[in-house]
């Protein structure tokens, strides 16, 4: 008899969760980007907060919490109820920050988060001044052998994805540079525009301005495909340089232990939206190309990206400032 009283109260819990779930979302669910307004994860989540309404029928607001290379606000969303009321929208920095700071995060990029799915990728071009006469990575190879730490790179700042990026390229080429790093973006832009600078890594939406009008060239694209934007612009890949893509993925995480039901509505209401034509449009404008997956994917995704920019962060012996 206790027995099945206790079968009784099981279901009857399971049932509430249930009717819980299906009744999500009551109340506004919030979006944290931990970066500040204008940069293009803001961007993805002001699309999402602007079209998610339309269906989840609750208001859908962003919080920027800029801090600690986007630590802080990932913190909060790791130690937020796993409600379905509280979700992080990030980039790929988010798992090489477990590698730059080792030790020193309070919460674990890979397990204390539940994955909701991808929203985008967005690429990364090498380039140069147009008075370098580079103009291929064999010829940047063989003149940063030829001068072993004498060219140097540019950065917004140690750790940063343009850093890792480069540390990437010199791995896998066995060639130095002296990296020079900014605090941002503009400066070391400047710095490249007036050829102070050999090399760095960029954002598509960042130096395609520059390359149409003649003030920087492009060596080679750090996507898996050629981009749209420059169609005659070989990959690093095609290059001769395997694994050597740097394109940067932006997702959407839930904190861990948000209820599966939950966690795969989210991800096909994101996905919809993802598929429309004013979202390609709107990614288009900042370098971005849409891309959807399942959580289960996009977790996948996660645990390889962490390994490789660990590999790479173990073997350079790069830290976060």
């Amino acid at each position: 008899m206790f027995k099945f009283a206790r079968m009784l109260a099981a279901g009857a819990l399971a049932l509430a969760a249930t009717a819980s779930h299906a009744a999500w979302p009551e109340r506004p669910v919030t979006l944290v980007v931990p970066f500040t307004p204008g940069t293009g994860i803001d961007l993805i989540a002001r699309l999402l907060a602007a079209s998610l309404p339309q269906t989840l029928g609750q208001p859908v607001v962003v919080e920027n919490l800029a801090g600690a290379s986007g630590n802080i606000g990932s913190e909060k969303v790791a130690r937020a109820a796993p409600d379905g009321y509280t979700f992080l929208v990030t980039v790929n920095t988010f798992v090489m920050n477990s590698s730059l700071y080792k030790g020193k995060l309070r919460f674990d990029p890979q397990h204390d988060f539940a994955p909701v799915g991808l929203t985008s990728w967005g690429s990364l071009l090498l380039v140069t001044h147009p008075s370098n006469p580079a103009s291929t990575v064999q010829d940047v190879v063989r003149a940063a052998r030829a001068a072993p730490g004498k060219l140097s790179y540019g950065t917004p700042g140690v750790g940063t994805p343009h850093h890792l990026s480069m540390a990437l390229f010199l791995d896998r080429t066995g060639t130095t540079m002296l990296h020079v790093p900014y605090k941002g973006t503009s400066g070391a832009v400047t710095d490249m525009l007036g050829g102070r600078l050999d090399y760095m890594f960029l954002p598509v939406h960042v130096a395609l301005p520059q390359v149409k009008a003649g003030k920087l060239k492009v060596i080679a694209t750090g996507s898996p495909k050629r981009l749209p934007q420059l169609p005659n612009t070989p990959t690093l890949t095609e290059a001769g340089l395997q694994g050597a893509d740097v394109d940067m993925w932006y997702g959407v995480l839930a904190p861990k232990g948000t209820p599966a039901a939950i966690v795969d509505r989210m991800n096909q209401q994101i996905n919809a939206i993802l598929k429309t034509p004013a979202t390609a449009s709107a990614f288009d404008a900042q370098g971005m190309v849409p891309a959807t997956s399942t959580p289960a994917e996009f977790g996948a995704l996660i645990a390889k990206d962490a390994k490789r920019w660990d590999d790479i962060v173990t073997r350079t012996g790069i830290t976060a400032e």
